[in-house]
């Protein structure tokens, strides 16, 4: 039995890569397609689309939980399965958009035979039929590529940048792979399509996150501890390191709503293509991110600090910040939400909300 692609789950489907074999007939209405289009951020985007009146097909794997529920308020053409990807792509040419989110994200993920099937030759196959058919492409990498970033958090697409990466998990490893492959085919004259952009995602959170269980963002594990479980205060790890205060670890938090709103600028523009990162450019610390969600709920601060695992203790991170000259170069000028805002907005607007979906 085949085993299913879905967007952050840890099990996906054996999906057959050979989008090639197939010769595309006419299809007269153009449409969007979103691969992962009912996960997080795939949801996101499908419902952006969908607002704009746009004709959107998702495909993914929807089971028997209730990730369903991200895409149960949207008008859609129609809802595939990723084992009928190849088929569905066989008779649709007249495509307006690729949009491809769908990956095994779980950075707990070992099997890396599953990982490279799915994350990177899967890919490879989109990407492909994407430039035989001039459909722009714009595809999900992460941040996860840069590992522990030592390198640091530049959007460098050269060959030498890319190589002195490391990512520290078979997630990142299998997206990291794909970008290398995809700057090869550039530097070597292949065929690409019209459009392609591939976006480093750093630490993204808001609504329809809520399926994905222990990989959902610290904003709404937040949330859950003081508004659901009705405590007066939320955890956060100790530092281990000198000169680095507990709870002062920071990240490039960035809300979902402004990940779409790139994406959207970029399908918009047709030229901008590229690989780019996709943050705040300002990294912000977990102190700030439990103040802002004391904040949003109106209550008094109160943070307890635990010692870091020592599992993961000396791997984990203390600082990332995305570095996002290249998307300014490109001529996106739409300012990002701070953590204060944005996580106000997902309270309010969402998590508050009897509706908290998108």
């Amino acid at each position: 039995m085949k085993r299913r692609l879905g967007h952050g789950s840890p099990r996906a489907v054996d999906a057959d890569p050979d989008l090639l074999a197939a010769k595309s007939r006419p299809y007269k209405t153009p449409m969007y397609l979103v691969t992962g289009g009912a996960g997080f951020i795939g949801s996101n985007m499908a419902a952006a689309l969908v607002e704009r009146g746009e004709r959107v097909v998702v495909c993914d794997t929807l089971g028997s939980d209730d990730k369903w529920l991200n895409i149960a308020k949207l008008a859609l053409e129609d809802v595939i399965a990723p084992d009928d990807l190849g088929a569905w792509l066989t008779g649709r040419r007249r495509l307006q958009g690729l949009v491809h989110m769908g990956a095994i994200s779980a950075t707990t993920e070992t099997d890396m035979d599953l990982l490279a099937r799915n994350n990177f030759r899967l890919t490879q196959a989109i990407w492909t039929w994407c430039a035989e058919q001039r459909v722009p492409l714009v595809y999900a990498s992460s941040a996860a590529t840069y590992g522990d970033g030592e390198a640091g958090f530049d959007d460098d697409p050269g060959q030498g940048a890319l190589a002195r990466l490391r990512p520290l998990n078979g997630y990142g490893w299998s997206k990291h792979l794909f970008d290398r492959w995809a700057m090869r085919e550039l530097a070597e004259g292949r065929a690409r399509p019209p459009l392609w952009a591939g976006l480093k995602f750093f630490n993204v959170y808001g609504p329809n996150e809520y399926h994905k269980g222990s990989m959902r963002s610290v904003a709404h594990a937040f949330f859950e501890q003081l508004q659901v479980a009705e405590k007066d205060s939320v955890r956060l790890f100790q530092s281990h390191r000198p000169g680095i205060a507990d709870g002062e670890q920071m990240r490039d938090f960035v809300y979902v709503g402004d990940c779409v709103e790139v994406m959207l600028w970029l399908l918009e523009t047709g030229s901008a293509s590229g690989l780019f990162n996709i943050g705040t450019g300002r990294a912000e610390s977990f102190n700030e991110l439990a103040r802002s969600a004391f904040a949003a709920l109106n209550k008094v601060p109160k943070i307890e600090y635990v010692p870091t695992p020592e599992a993961i203790r000396e791997r984990y991170q203390y600082f990332t910040e995305a570095k996002m000259e290249r998307l300014r170069a490109a001529g996106y000028d739409r300012p990002f939400l701070s953590v204060r805002d944005g996580v106000h907005r997902y309270f309010h607007d969402h998590l508050l909300q009897r509706d908290r979906y998108r």
